[in-house]
C-alpha cells in the first residue's frame, strides 16, 4: 500500500523558496516504558532518479521492508545521523524535552548542514537551522519518512540487544512498549536499569535515587 498523495509536496515547497539541502527529522520511542528515545536527521537527493521507492511512514511498513529500506537510505543519503537519549535523561527532563534534545543532536551532528529541516510535529529545537514542523510528517513527507525508517530500525535493533540481557521481559517482541506481557513481566521481575522510572511508577514501586 502506498499513499495516494505527493510525498514530496513539502520538499518541493522548500525548494521553491530556494532551499537546496532539505533534511527530514523524526523520532521513535516516545511511548515505551523502557529504553531510549531515538531520533534521526537525514538529507537525501530529491532528484527523480535518486528517489527510493517504497519509503513511507515506518509504522505502515513491515519489519522486513524497513530493514531493506534502512540499508538503501543509508547508502543514498547525502548525510544522516542517528542519536539516542537514554531513559535516565528522559526521567530527568521529561519525554518531550528528551525528544527535542535528541532531534537537535541529530541535526547538529550531521556532517553536512541542511538549509532547512522538516520535523515531524515538534517545534523549537535548539539548532540554528530553519525548522518547518509538519503534523504527521512521517506519513506526509519523503525525507521525514526516511528519517522515521532509520530511527525505527536503529531503535528496534537496540531493543533486540537488550532482549539478550533481559530475556524475561520480551523486549525483542514489544520493543519496550507497554503490552500486557511486558507489564506482567515488570510486576513479576521488577524494573531493569533501562526502564523509565517516570513511566512505570503506576505499575511497580520505583527507587528514585
Amino acid at each position: 500500500m502506498k499513499p495516494d498523495y505527493d510525498l514530496l509536496k513539502f520538499e518541493k515547497e522548500q525548494q521553491g523558496l530556494g532551499n537546496k539541502l532539505i533534511a527530514g527529522v523524526d523520532e521513535v520511542g516516545r511511548g515505551p516504558l523502557a529504553g531510549p528515545v531515538c531520533c534521526c536527521a537525514c538529507i537525501l537527493s530529491l532528484k527523480e532518479e535518486d528517489l527510493i521507492d517504497g519509503v513511507w511512514d515506518s509504522k505502515k511498513l513491515s519489519a522486513k521492508k524497513r530493514d531493506e529500506l534502512f540499508d538503501k537510505i543509508k547508502e543514498k543519503a547525502i548525510s544522516y545521523k542517528i542519536e539516542f537519549v537514554s531513559e535516565k535523561v528522559i526521567d530527568q527532563i521529561n519525554i518531550l524535552e528528551a525528544t527535542k534534545l535528541c532531534m537537535a543532536n541529530a541535526i547538529n551532528n550531521l556532517d553536512v548542514m541542511p538549509d532547512v529541516v522538516l520535523v515531524d510535529a515538534v517545534t523549537n529545537l535548539k539548532t540554528n537551522v530553519k525548522q518547518v514542523p509538519i503534523i504527521k510528517g512521517d506519513a506526509l513527507s519523503y525525507t521525514i519518512g526516511c528519517a522515521s525508517i532509520l530511527a525505527k530500525v536503529a531503535r528496534d535493533r537496540l531493543m533486540d540487544e537488550f532482549d539478550k540481557t533481559y530475556p524475561e521481559y520480551g523486549f525483542s517482541k514489544h520493543k519496550g512498549y507497554g503490552t500486557s506481557a511486558h507489564i506482567e513481566a515488570l510486576k513479576k521481575f521488577g524494573a531493569t536499569p533501562i526502564h523509565r522510572k517516570s513511566f512505570i511508577k503506576h505499575f511497580v514501586e520505583v527507587n528514585n535515587e
